[in-house]
């Protein structure tokens, strides 16, 4: 593969900054190729490796272009910037450069400073764009966010969808705002102190739209994946595959100000070359960095427990930053009470739950009945920030057949549990839009597509998916528009006690983790955890130096002994039974012995300083 140009874009249509366009196209499966814009057509040039290029000055900013091939099909540009008539209309030039970026004095916060909100574009506002996003940044703000995670805007078929169904990976949706609309909303994050992480998908493009094939090999038969053939990493004609990737993320960093990536299902790309397209993204990431003075992370979905993914390159790993930690989602889910079905089955409660504070990965090497085989192994040599958790995501609310939030799954007690146990954890914690005030309405997944075959290929799929989960009901229609309506967050429940209560408890939990020293410090080996199977209560000890913290949590419906096997006293900072967060059974506010009853559903957190 030829080196990538970390400076600047060169796929597609780029313009030099003397009045010049440039179009560079890979399309090795074509023998000759045009590109038409503004009633003209004109031919591009061979280069080596499947190349076509052209330099004029008649293609300007603003200008819709497309492709024709030699049967005389016009086709959009893969590395599209912008398809204002959708998946299948002609492309847009545009010049990324032209934006007044103000964020010159940003620098991206330390990982072990992020707190996550993954919000999902279309549903998180009433206008359902960036500007809509722009619009709520003080209240996230308010509540103590660093980070906002937005899922994917690549352009994808309609005006709805989760965002995994782009087909121009370098585009950003036009119903959000486009380009530059993003490109705001990022100034705008950097301006209020707030990084910005990208959802991006790596391991497979949609069906819809997806012209890809007309160009070249960017799939290979090697492999088979949930979503068809595999795209081509190492596979014949690879190299130009990886670099059509390895640029999208550079533009993401360069031309967006991105701060951070959220790679989509990582476990799901096939690559046994002898540099595995990640450790090949994070070299050049790392490149990148080093030029330009200025931090960027990789973080990764991974549904395997192998840290091999987030270890060092040095010590032979692909170098991601951290992992979504999907087995505390679990454990803690089934702590709660909530059904074992699916792969759930897996999971035991208060025990497993323990484990993920002490081992993150519950499974590194024991025998999985949900996946019939051992799994995982240890990741021992990883610090806290290798991994986020959460108590709920786009993914596990997303997927239930009714899409139901926990806030309707579990009482208003065990939600301000399950944050603090989330929170206070010694990994990186993330929020999911609408938690932090217990949004009712669910999150349910929707599309827009435009081919009635597919249409009907998807509402099969999803009711196949639900088999193992749920026996009774029927799922929402994902084609229809209710469904992504019924999904939208309703802001104006904040205006109600009970969930403006439970938005100020999640301030303080945030703030308590920023502020106290045993919370903020992310030393997985600065830890205890004890837990009582039977009566389905676990304490997380932390300490940093002689500052030590006592988390204690009660997830069953009885009050339950508890002890903290200090005998000197311990002050209460955080209680959910207290009145301001409409708790009713308050814990002692100072702790004279190791002991003490704690309430039904409630957490409580005791400090002590002592050598």
């Amino acid at each position: 593969m030829q080196a990538v140009d970390i400076d600047r874009r060169r796929l597609g249509v780029n313009f030099t900054g003397e009045g010049l366009a440039t179009v560079r196209l890979w399309a090795p499966k074509l023998e000759e190729v045009h590109i038409r814009f503004n009633n003209q057509t004109m031919p591009l040039l061979p280069e080596a490796h499947g190349y076509w290029t052209l330099t004029t000055p008649n293609l300007q900013p603003g200008d819709d272009y497309e492709f024709i091939t030699p049967n005389g099909k016009a086709i959009p540009d893969p590395a599209s910037l912008c398809q204002p008539y959708g998946v299948h209309g002609a492309s847009r030039a545009l010049d990324l450069a032209a934006f007044a970026w103000t964020d010159h004095k940003w620098v991206n916060p330390s990982q072990d400073d992020y707190i996550f909100y993954e919000i999902h574009v279309g549903t998180f506002s009433p206008q359902g764009n960036f500007q809509g996003v722009i619009e709520k940044l003080p209240h996230l703000k308010a509540l103590g966010i660093t980070a906002i995670e937005l899922m994917p805007v690549a352009q994808f078929p309609g005006t709805r969808n989760w965002g995994y169904d782009g087909v121009f990976p370098y585009a950003v949706h036009t119903t959000y705002g486009g380009a530059r609309g993003l490109q705001e909303l990022v100034n705008r994050c950097h301006t209020l102190g707030i990084a910005v992480v990208l959802d991006v998908v790596y391991n497979h493009l949609g069906p819809e739209g997806n012209y890809f094939k007309e160009f070249g090999p960017y799939f290979t038969s090697k492999y088979k994946t949930p979503w068809g053939e595999a795209i081509n990493f190492d596979d014949a004609h690879c190299d130009d595959v990886r670099r059509f990737f390895i640029e999208n993320v550079l533009m993401w960093f360069r031309d967006f100000h991105i701060d951070a990536l959220r790679l989509d299902a990582v476990h799901a790309i096939k690559d046994f070359s002898p540099v595995h397209i990640l450790k090949a993204i994070r070299q050049e990431v790392d490149a990148f960095i080093q030029n330009h003075w200025c931090m960027h992370y990789l973080f990764v979905e991974l549904d395997l427990n192998d840290p091999r993914y987030i270890d060092l390159v040095k010590r032979g790993g692909y170098g991601m930053d951290a992992q979504w930690a999907d087995e505390f989602h679990h454990a803690l889910r089934v702590t709660t009470g909530q059904e074992r079905s699916g792969y759930y089955a897996d999971f035991q409660g208060v025990g497993h739950l323990a484990k993920a504070y002490r081992d993150a990965y519950v499974y590194d090497g024991q025998y999985s009945e949900h996946r019939l085989k051992c799994f995982g192994i240890p990741a021992t040599q990883q610090a806290g920030n290798k991994f986020i958790v959460f108590s709920q995501n786009h993914d596990q609310v997303g997927n239930r057949m009714h899409g139901e939030r926990t806030s309707a799954l579990v009482s208003f007690r065990l939600l301000k549990v399950m944050a603090g146990a989330t929170i206070l954890s010694p990994y990186l914690p993330l929020l999911f839009m609408g938690e932090e005030y217990g949004e009712k309405n669910p999150f349910q997944y929707f599309v827009h597509h435009g081919d009635p075959q597919l249409i009907r290929h998807v509402r099969r799929g999803r009711r196949e998916e639900f088999a193992a989960f749920h026996t009774r009901g029927e799922a929402p229609d994902p084609q229809s528009e209710s469904t992504f309506i019924n999904s939208k967050l309703q802001w104006d429940r904040l205006q109600e006690d009970e969930h403006q209560a439970l938005f100020h408890y999640y301030q303080a939990l945030i703030e308590l983790r920023k502020k106290h020293p045993a919370f903020h410090h992310l030393d997985r080996f600065a830890l205890e955890v004890f837990c009582e199977k039977e009566a389905n209560v676990l304490v997380l000890h932390r300490w940093h130096h002689s500052d030590h913290a006592w988390c204690a949590m009660n997830f069953s419906k009885s009050a339950q002994p508890v002890a903290l096997v200090e005998d000197q006293p311990l002050l209460n900072v955080l209680d959910s039974g207290d009145a301001h967060w409409k708790g009713d059974e308050p814990s002692p506010s100072i702790l004279h012995a190791g002991s003490f009853i704690l309430p039904p559903e409630s957490l409580v957190v005791y400090t002590g300083k002592y050598d």
